[in-house]
């Protein structure tokens, strides 16, 4: 049985760094909501694209950000693979999220402080209606920072990168290795030098390294952290 204060999980880290398929398949475990917020920022992101909108506009994004209407409903069946589902305004954008385009672009349209106040504002609102697994850059830092359990997982860069490029083929997309390792080296000190609500751990988060651990390894110890002993006994 999980402990009762544990009704909300914060899991934060890098791109590719195993965050959002330990926080999908802990969230599965749990039978919490699963919100991988990171996929609000790329929808931002897209919606920018799309509208042709100078993605180095600040105030123009700041906008689209708070005009557009996203929805995220949990997976239900779909045979295409997806683990939750994407609304903007209505269209079903799911995988054109994981494009090249929005990849390259997405932290960029992270970095604006107005587009994380708008985002954060929806963020919180999942939060706090409890059973969830929250994962993202700030969750632990920024959007709830009274989770009873904060997670910071990470991994190597060249990990991560042949993560990304193993995804992008499984996608069918062009995948170069060396392109890709030093776009995840590019995107890492966007994240953790931006302005506001730079890429860091939480002094109360959990440090997990994904690099040799296999996400259901990862998850069994967490499961191990926050469920109660059988008759006081492990």
């Amino acid at each position: 049985m999980v402990k009762k204060h544990i009704s909300l999980i914060a899991i934060d880290g890098p791109a590719a760094s195993g965050k959002s398929t330990v926080g999908r398949l802990l969230a599965e475990k749990l039978h919490f909501l699963y919100l991988d917020t990171g996929c609000m920022y790329r929808a931002v992101t897209w919606a920018a694209l799309q509208h042709k909108i100078d993605l180095g506009d600040e105030t123009a994004v700041t906008h689209l950000a708070r005009d557009i209407q996203i929805e995220i409903f949990p997976e239900n069946g779909e045979a295409d693979g997806r683990h939750y589902t994407v609304h903007v305004d209505g269209q079903d954008i799911t995988w054109a999220l994981r494009t090249p385009a929005v990849d390259a672009n997405v932290s960029q349209v992270s970095s604006y402080l107005g587009v994380r106040q708008e985002m954060v504002k929806r963020q919180r609102a999942f939060g706090e209606r409890g059973a969830v697994v929250m994962v993202g850059r700030d969750i632990g830092t920024v959007v709830m920072p009274d989770a009873p359990l904060k997670l910071y997982i990470t991994a190597s860069a060249e990990e991560r990168a042949r993560r990304r490029t193993r995804d992008r083929s499984d996608q069918g997309h062009t995948a170069d290795y060396d392109r890709i390792l030093a776009d995840v080296l590019r995107r890492d000190d966007i994240d953790s030098n931006r302005e506001h609500s730079p890429l860091r751990p939480a002094a109360d988060a959990i440090l997990i390294d994904s690099t040799e651990q296999p996400p259901t390894m990862i998850v069994n110890a967490i499961l191990d952290m926050i469920q109660e002993p059988v008759n006081g006994n492990r």
